[in-house]
């Protein structure tokens, strides 16, 4: 599912809640963590390719978790 797509189930689901607290709780989440989006800055490309770089190797070097085993390590979060 596209990001686009994604927004607009959201808002849809945001139209059709009919509880206060619910929607007290995601307003306040948001406006909670507004400042950590606008403290985001982007990578370089310098950096973005890095990273790249290193992500390839880590892949090749099998350096990584697979799905399962994230799944399984967010059961204990």
């Amino acid at each position: 599912m596209d990001l686009q797509t994604r927004k607009l189930d959201l808002i849809t689901y945001l139209v059709q809640i009919q509880d206060e607290e619910v929607l007290d709780k995601i307003e306040n989440y948001i406006l909670e963590t507004k400042n950590d989006v606008s403290d985001f800055k982007p990578f370089s490309r310098e950096e973005f390719e890095n990273r790249i770089r290193k992500s390839e190797k880590d892949f090749e070097n099998c350096k990584f978790k697979t799905q399962a085993e994230l799944e399984k390590l967010s059961e204990k979060w």
